[in-house]
C-alpha cells in the first residue's frame, strides 16, 4: 500500500525546484502515477494555477495530500525599476539578506529576460560590477525559474510575454551547471514554459570544462571574450590565465560542429584598452576561423570601476572597421544604463545609487519610475 502523504512523512518541496522528470520521481515515492506530474505542470505553467483546490482533474483526496508535499513559493520582488528606454529591472529577495537582479530588455521583435545564476561571482572580471562581489551562494533551480515566472506574471498584467531568456546576469552560469541546466529543462519543456531552445542563450566567461553542456542542451552560446590577445584578456579577466584563448576558441569550434550555431562573441569596449582601430584588426584576425558574430558592448559605468566608456565616435569607428574587415559584427544598444541595468552593472544593492544621470548621453534624460516590494507594476 502506498505511503500516505502527510506532514509527518513528507518533506515539503518547492514546485519550481523540479524538472518534470524530477517531480515524477518525487511523486512516485508516494505511489502516485507518472501522469500526475504532467497534470500539475500543465496547471502551473500553462494555466498559472497554483492552488491545488482549483486543479479539478486531481481527486479531492490527492489535492489534500499534495498540500503537505508541495509549495509554490517564488522569490519576492523587493524593487522594480523602469528605465527611460523601457528596460525593466527587478530586485529579488533570495533569503538570508541576499538579493539578485534580473533585467527585461525590450526590442522591436522580442522581449528578453536576463537572469542571474549566482549571488556574486567567482570570476572577478575587472570591468563587471558583479565581479566585485565574492560568490556568496549559487542559486537553486527554483530561484532561477522563479525569476522568469515572477517577471512574466508582472508583465503579463499588461498583455506582454517574454520571448527570450539569456543567462547573462549575476554570476557565471557554468559555475552553477546543475541548477542552470535544470532551469533550462523547465523553461524549454513543452510541459513547462515551452520556450524554444533557440530562444535560450547561455553566456560564459570561458569555463571550458563545462562548455560541452551548452551544446548538449542545444541552446545558444555566448562567450564573454573582451580581449584581442591573451595578455589583454588576462589583465581584465583572470579566468584567461587558466583557460587561455587558444583553448577557449577550440572549444567554441567544437560547439559549432556539434550544433551548427554560430557563437556570439561579447566584446566590451574599454577606453584606451580594447577600443582602438589596431585592436579591431587584432580581434577580427583572432576570430577569423571561428564561426561567430561579434557583439560590441560599450563599457557601462559603475562606482569604482577604474575604467572609462569610449566616446560614441570611437565606438562607431571600431564598429565600422570590424565590418570593413569582413566580420559579422553588431553594436549592442546600451539599455537600462540610467538604472544600473546595463551589461556589467548588476549586483546586489551594495555601495551603489539607485539611478544615475545620463542626460548628456544620446539616450536622453532620466525618467526613472520606482516601485517597491508588494507593488510591482509596468
Amino acid at each position: 500500500m502506498a505511503e500516505a502523504i502527510n506532514e509527518s512523512t513528507s518533506q515539503i518541496r518547492n514546485f519550481y525546484s523540479f524538472t518534470l522528470e524530477g517531480l515524477e520521481a518525487y511523486l512516485k515515492q508516494y505511489g502516485k502515477e507518472k501522469f500526475r506530474a504532467q497534470q500539475i505542470f500543465k496547471w502551473v505553467y500553462e494555466q498559472r494555477v497554483t492552488d491545488f483546490d482549483l486543479m479539478l482533474n486531481l481527486s479531492k483526496d490527492l489535492r489534500a495530500e499534495l498540500k503537505n508535499l508541495i509549495t509554490f513559493e517564488l522569490p519576492p520582488i523587493l524593487k522594480h525599476l523602469i528605465s527611460v528606454d523601457g528596460t525593466q529591472k527587478f530586485l529579488f529577495d533570495v533569503r538570508d539578506g541576499n538579493s539578485i537582479e534580473a533585467v527585461v530588455i525590450p526590442s522591436d521583435d522580442r522581449l528578453t529576460l536576463c537572469v542571474s545564476s549566482e549571488i556574486g561571482c567567482n570570476m572577478a572580471c575587472h570591468f563587471c560590477f558583479t565581479g566585485k562581489q565574492k560568490l556568496k551562494r549559487r542559486l537553486e533551480i527554483s530561484e532561477i525559474v522563479g525569476q522568469f515566472m515572477q517577471v512574466q506574471d508582472v508583465i503579463g498584467q499588461k498583455g506582454l510575454k517574454l520571448s527570450n531568456i539569456v543567462f547573462m546576469g549575476m554570476g557565471e552560469p557554468l559555475d552553477n551547471p546543475e541548477a542552470v541546466f535544470g532551469a533550462i529543462d523547465v523553461i524549454h519543456s513543452p510541459w513547462g514554459v515551452n520556450l524554444s531552445r533557440k530562444k535560450i542563450t547561455v553566456s560564459t566567461s570561458g569555463l571550458i570544462p563545462e562548455m560541452y553542456r551548452v551544446s548538449e542542451a542545444k541552446v545558444r552560446l555566448a562567450v564573454s571574450l573582451n580581449g584581442y590577445n591573451d595578455d589583454v584578456r588576462s589583465q581584465i579577466m583572470p579566468i584567461n590565465k587558466k583557460y587561455p584563448l587558444r583553448d577557449l576558441l577550440n572549444e567554441c569550434k567544437r560547439y559549432y560542429r556539434a550544433t551548427g550555431d554560430k557563437i556570439t562573441m561579447e566584446y566590451v569596449l574599454l577606453k584606451g584598452i580594447t577600443d582602438q582601430i589596431s585592436h579591431a584588426h587584432e580581434l577580427v584576425k583572432l576570430l577569423r576561423d571561428v564561426p561567430c558574430k561579434i557583439n560590441l558592448i560599450p563599457f557601462n559605468e559603475h562606482p569604482g570601476s577604474g575604467f572609462e566608456r569610449p566616446s560614441d565616435e570611437t565606438v562607431q569607428a571600431f564598429h565600422t572597421e570590424c565590418m570593413g574587415l569582413g566580420a559579422q559584427v553588431l553594436l549592442r544598444r546600451t539599455m537600462g544604463r540610467d538604472i544600473f541595468a546595463a551589461c556589467g552593472q548588476l549586483t546586489t544593492k551594495v555601495d551603489r545609487p539607485e539611478s544615475m544621470d545620463i542626460s548628456n548621453s544620446k539616450i536622453g534624460g532620466v525618467n526613472v519610475r520606482s516601485f517597491s516590494s508588494g507593488q510591482p507594476r509596468v
